[in-house]
């Protein structure tokens, strides 16, 4: 099966959130993906099968479970398509049969993703001394993606973060993570975040693209602008720009391909 490794969200390699893609002739059963994602140990693994000339499925596994939407394996697995055929648009169909809308924009891939709401919660004190956070702004959680969302003042502090995973999963059950973000300091960016998903994959995820789907409402509608610059403060780093229409986010990025082999069934 041919298997590739590309760094996304950047244009740097070693740099971004590495995810895996693998291209599959047929349907393969879900245990097989598993140990397969589970084996790679990146964050994500995609596997992408073409059914149209220019349409494919995705599917996304963590180390530990099957997700229903990735950004960074969608850029991943749209970089390696857009430099081994001649497409320049590109549909992916996911397990919920949504459909995602990938373009090429010269040296940019071009995602088009679902908006999702998020609402009010109130997060019990354990979780944020887990996190190392003492004072917030908000907290919201999105029931979709089933991840609270928390604001800080400190974009800084954001970066700073150190969190205690076992304490943080034994602090609250039932979802797949938790966002911090901030408002930028720095002038190139709009805002800053970090995402921490022990629950459902790995510690930290270095670059998140699928919390897109709700952030970039909540920040666009903070800041009342529909194009943001965004800067996620892991230890890898990366960036990506994004855009909020009615009814979808745009998701603009880069990604950089960096071992391309054969993974043996």
């Amino acid at each position: 099966m041919k298997t590739y490794f590309v760094d996304s969200f950047t244009n740097q390699k070693f740099k971004g959130n590495p995810a895996a893609v693998c291209i599959t002739d047929s349907d393969l059963d879900n245990a097989t993906m598993q140990n397969i994602a589970t084996e790679i140990g990146f964050s994500e693994t995609a596997f992408i099968r073409q059914i149209a000339d220019n349409a494919y499925t995705i599917r996304f596994f963590t180390p530990k479970k099957e997700i229903p939407l990735c950004g960074h394996a969608t850029l991943a697995s749209s970089k390696i398509i857009f430099d081994t055929t001649d497409f320049q648009t590109i549909s992916f169909l996911n397990c919920d049969n949504i459909e995602l809308v990938i373009q090429k924009a010269g040296n940019e891939i071009v995602m088009q993703f679902p908006v999702y709401e998020t609402e009010a919660i109130t997060v019990p004190k354990n979780l944020l001394a887990a996190l190392g956070i003492e004072d917030l702004l908000t907290t919201r959680f999105s029931p979709k993606n089933r991840i609270i969302l928390i604001e800080i003042a400190d974009s800084e502090k954001l970066a700073g973060l150190h969190p205690n995973f076992p304490a943080l999963i034994q602090s609250y059950e039932g979802i797949n993570g938790v966002l911090v973000t901030a408002q930028s300091k720095d002038p190139a960016f709009d805002f800053q975040y970090r995402y921490f998903w022990p629950w459902a994959g790995t510690d930290e995820d270095p670059v998140t693209g699928a919390v897109q789907t709700f952030l970039t409402k909540y920040w666009a509608t903070k800041l009342n602008r529909r194009k943001l610059k965004v800067f996620q403060s892991s230890a890898r780093t990366g960036r990506m720009t994004t855009e909020l229409l009615e009814d979808k986010v745009l998701i603009y990025g880069e990604a950089v391909t960096v071992l391309e082999g054969s993974f043996k069934l």
